[in-house]
Formats: C-alpha cells, structure tokens, sequence
C-alpha cells in the first residue's frame, strides 16, 4: 500500500478532508456516481455512464491516481489471456476479456470521491434503490403467493409449494434473482457498517431504518448463497469488531427468523440438509464439485480457458456418476475457487485471490492506524466486511461472474482507497 502517514499527522488532514459539509459536484463525479448507483437497476445505464465518466475525467487533465491493484491486476489479466490463446475456442471466450471494464468503475471511485459527504450520499441513494427493489421484490413475492391460491383454490395447504416459489424467485429491480440477492447483500452490509460505525447520529439512524426492508427482501429472495453465507460473514465481522460478545446476536436471529418466516423460507433454511429432491441444488453441486476437479486435474495450469465449461461440462463428469444428471444448469460451477481453477488454471485463481486480499491488509493496516477517525473506520470496515461477504457467498455461487454483483463489489473497495486517499495516504499517480 505504501508507507502511511503517522496518525498525529494524518488526523488533521483527514479531519479537513471528510468532515466537509459540500459534495463536490462536477462532471466525473456525477457520471461516476451515476455509474455507481444505477448498477442497482440498470447494467445498460452504469456502463454508458462509467464510459462518459472516464472520458470526462481524462479531459479534466487532472493526475490519475491508481490503487495499489495494479499488479494482481495484470496477473487477472495476463492469467484469463493466455488460457482464452490455449483454448482452442478464443472468440467464445471474450466476453471474459469484455467483462474486465467494469474494472473501470474501481479507477473512477477513486479519482472522483474526495469527501466523506460524497460516500455518505451514495450509501443513501443505494439504500434507497435498494428499498425501493426490495418494495418490488415484496410485492412479487406476494402476487406470486396470491397466484398460488388462485392455482390451488381446492387445496389451500399445497399453495405454498416449495417448489411453486423456488422456481420463480423475486428479483425487485435487478434482472434475476442471483443478481438480486447479490446487489442487495452487499447494500445490507454497507448499511450495517453505517449502523454501527458511522460518525454521526444521523447516519446511523439513516441507516438502521433502511436495514429491515432490505433484510426481509434478502430472506424472501430464497438464495441461500446470501442469507446462509454472505450476509453472515459480513455481518459477523461487523459486529465482531463492534463488540465481540454480539455475534451471538446472529444465532439468535436467525433462529428468530425460522419461527416467524414463511414456510418456504423454513424449508430453504432447512435444504441444505434436507433437500427436496430435484428442487434443491445439493446434488447438483455435489456433480459439480467432482467435474470441477476433473478440469482442474487435467489442466492444473491454464485450465480449460474462458467459457469453456459449459461447453466442455459433460466430458468431465466422473464416470461413476448416474445420467441423467440431477436437474439444473451445469453452465458453471457454482463456486468462484473451482470455477476460476477450472477456467484459469491455478495461476488464475492465485491472481483473483491476490486482486480480493489485498484491500483486505491494506484496509486492516488503515484502520490499526486510524481507529480514532469515524469517517475511516466506516468506510473501510464496510469494504473489509464486503469483500468478505462476497468471499463467503462465492462458496455457493459464482457470484464475480455476474458484471452487476462484480461493479458494486468494485466500488467498494474503490470507496475504502478513496478514503485513505482523503487521508493522503500514498498512492501510485500516473
């Protein structure tokens, strides 16, 4: 990250710096923040905006600052541009070349937030997209259970099935469920993060009060990626670094929520150790998880090259292995680690695992040398909490292959640089 300033030097500076009471509007700021906040509705609408923001901040002549992400950054690239050279099937595999833009949205956070204000406006306008999705997450849910009773006039208990819901799950704002859970998990721990730690009152209420809507949408989702894996491990390091004794808060209110839940979100909690047959997903990962070992035995070091595992899945699947396969889409792995040892190779999944952990050490050297600035410890707990979130749901899903979940996860960890940027901290300019 480079040498940090001494906490007696840095306190008035980033004390200047985030306690500003203006925004700081103009142009690459307002592209930028647009890219940023429309992600919760519209990929289309955040990429054109992220392009006009790249060009308006290069007109601007101003120094572009880089995070110190530049290494890892040319190991992902280098590591998805040989393998797509080996594959055989290069032209089938850009779209993963195509996907490395969005990283644009990390340079943009960082040359354009200069201020605590402009953090805090964009966590405001995310929780209210956000509740806003949530609200039609809600009512999809509940026009669907409506549409269960009409179905099943005769038969009232069976219009809850299981299945009935899980096939059609709510997606709000987003254009898929997975995207969804995603988008708004990642919201639910920023606004966690502001709940907790965030240097004002009003903030924090701010926050506390968009948390509940957005929680019950997270639930309602039925992704278990999310509410099993992601939400809690951020949650669990928030409030583990808040007060350790609350993390037994979690247990709690998730048995809470299994009482008062709905009978599908009770049996979605409860698949994954008794599944419903083909409905529920156990089996298929299960497939999924031998096949993907298959691959990256064969091809340890360059893996079988971008795309490529749909389209290569059912070589590899282990003989012993009954067809037909368990129902579902085999179109990838359901696990980043497997998926990017497969695809990649081992080298590529080193690159991807150095790109995520360095802003895990940078942000937890920062915050030992910031702990008596709020502004700071909020912002980079969030981008910690975060990245450990989506670490934790990458267990499940392949969620870094989804362009909206990846910008989202991008801006944070470019709002955590932002921050230590506002505090002068050294950065690489070109």
């Amino acid at each position: 990250m480079g040498a940090a300033l001494t906490r007696s030097s840095t306190a008035p500076l980033a004390a200047a710096a985030l306690s500003q009471n203006s925004i700081g509007i103009n142009l690459p700021f307002c592209l930028t923040f647009l890219a940023a906040a429309s992600i919760l509705f519209s990929i289309a609408v955040s990429q054109i905006a992220m392009a006009l923001a790249l060009v308006a901040l290069l007109l601007s002549r101003e120094r572009l600052c880089l995070p110190p992400l530049k290494a890892p950054f040319v190991a992902i690239f280098v590591t998805i541009l040989v393998p797509l050279m080996l594959s055989g099937d290069p032209v089938h595999g850009l779209p993963q070349v195509r996907k490395l833009y969005v990283f644009t949205i990390l340079v943009l956070i960082v040359n354009t937030f200069r201020s605590f204000e402009q953090i805090r406006a964009l966590l405001l306008t995310w929780a209210a997209i956000a509740s806003a999705s949530a609200l039609s997450g809600v009512a999809q849910y509940l026009a669907r259970r409506q549409a269960g009773f009409l179905e099943h006039a005769d038969k009232l208990e069976h219009a809850s099935y299981y299945d009935y819901f899980l096939d059609n799950r709510i997606h709000g704002l987003a254009g898929h469920w997975m995207t969804f859970g995603g988008l708004q998990m990642i919201v639910l721990v920023w606004l966690a993060s502001a709940a907790l730690f965030a240097p004002t009152r009003r903030t924090r209420v701010l926050a506390a009060l968009f948390l509940p809507l957005i929680g019950v949408s997270l639930v309602l989702g039925l992704t278990r990626g999310v509410f099993l894996f992601g939400a809690p491990a951020g949650l669990f390091y928030l409030l583990w670094r808040k007060q350790r004794m609350a993390v037994l808060l979690l247990p709690v209110a998730a048995a809470l929520l299994c009482l008062a839940a709905p009978f599908q979100v009770r049996d979605r909690f409860l698949s994954v150790i008794r599944p419903h047959a083909d409905f529920d997903s156990n089996a298929r990962r299960m497939v999924m998880l031998r096949t993907g070992w298959q691959m990256v035995n064969a091809h340890p070091w360059f893996g079988l090259g971008p795309e490529q595992i749909a389209v290569q899945f059912d070589r590899y699947v282990p003989r012993d292995i009954p067809r037909p396969l368990p129902k579902g889409w085999y179109g990838h792995l359901h696990n980043i680690y497997l998926q990017y040892a497969a695809e990649r190779g081992i080298p590529g999944l080193l690159a991807v695992l150095w790109f995520v952990i360095k802003p895990l050490a940078d942000f937890s050297r920062a915050l030992r040398s910031h702990r008596a600035l709020p502004q700071i410890t909020f912002v980079l707990h969030a981008a910690t909490a975060v990245t450990l979130a989506v670490l934790a749901e990458g267990l499940v899903e392949h969620n870094l292959g989804d362009s909206e979940v990846l910008t989202i996860y991008l801006t944070s960890i470019g709002l955590g640089y932002a921050a230590l940027r506002c505090c002068r901290e050294a950065m690489p300019c070109v």
